[in-house]
């Protein structure tokens, strides 16, 4: 089953859940956004270009990944390879961008927007995600968590406008990812994870069918699990 856009929610997939399908949505809050040819930024396997090719007025679909990136699936190579610094396109090349959960593995991300800002065409839109609370994964290419601020201002100094950025979870979310991650991935025998998923599971959609990202602000206290946003050339 494709665990990106098809998200089972069973036992052993608790950790990977709740990241997964608020992706998604925040996918599908944007697609009206992607139209043209879209560039995927840190492609990887690209795991969303099929439902994204069928979901939207994407015409053409380009996978751009890190020479050095992992390598995920042998069978599924990006189209393009860059060495971090330019992507080898020419300026005001592509109608759209996306990027899910990339940001936080480049070591200067505004080289990496000011690229983005570059290949894309006047008025274009950068579609991008970026995990808050997540383990350390791919070390040691985990850079960054962002907050709402440092990520517009980020944005901004790569020369981008109209910025909107959304919290992908509250507290009831982070509790329930928190608990997933846990179950699933810390140090503890398989029986007892078995046993605890079991019952963790109905907790954490409780957790999530109560939680309302669309009402989170970004104030003193706040907890997030990621955050989603467009932005505009």
């Amino acid at each position: 089953m494709d665990n990106f856009t098809e998200i089972p929610f069973e036992n052993s997939n608790l950790d990977r859940w709740y990241i997964r399908s608020a992706i998604l949505k925040s996918l599908n809050d944007n697609l009206v956004n992607l139209e043209g040819n879209l560039l995927d930024i840190g492609c990887g396997k690209m795991p969303y270009k099929e439902y994204i090719l069928q979901n939207s007025s994407i015409e053409k679909y380009v996978g751009l990944d890190i020479e050095t990136a992992l390598n995920y699936d042998t069978d599924n190579k990006p189209d393009f390879i860059w060495n971090g610094k330019v992507m080898p396109f020419e300026s005001n090349s592509f109608d759209c961008a996306f990027g899910t959960e990339v940001l936080e593995h480049c070591p200067e991300p505004e080289l990496v927007l000011k690229e983005v800002w570059r290949i894309l065409k006047p008025g274009g839109t950068f579609f991008f995600t970026v995990p808050f609370l997540w383990n350390l994964h791919e070390v040691p290419n985990d850079e960054y968590r962002y907050t709402p601020f440092a990520l517009k201002r980020h944005l901004s100094n790569a020369g981008f406008n109209s910025i909107e950025i959304k919290a992908t979870g509250g507290w009831h979310a982070s509790m329930a990812q928190m608990l997933g991650l846990w179950v699933r991935r810390s140090n503890m025998p398989e029986n007892k994870r078995d046993i605890l998923s079991f019952f963790i599971k109905p907790i954490i959609k409780y957790l999530v069918k109560i939680d309302r990202p669309d009402t989170v602000k970004f104030v003193d206290g706040q907890m997030i699990t990621g955050l989603s946003g467009i932005a505009r050339k």
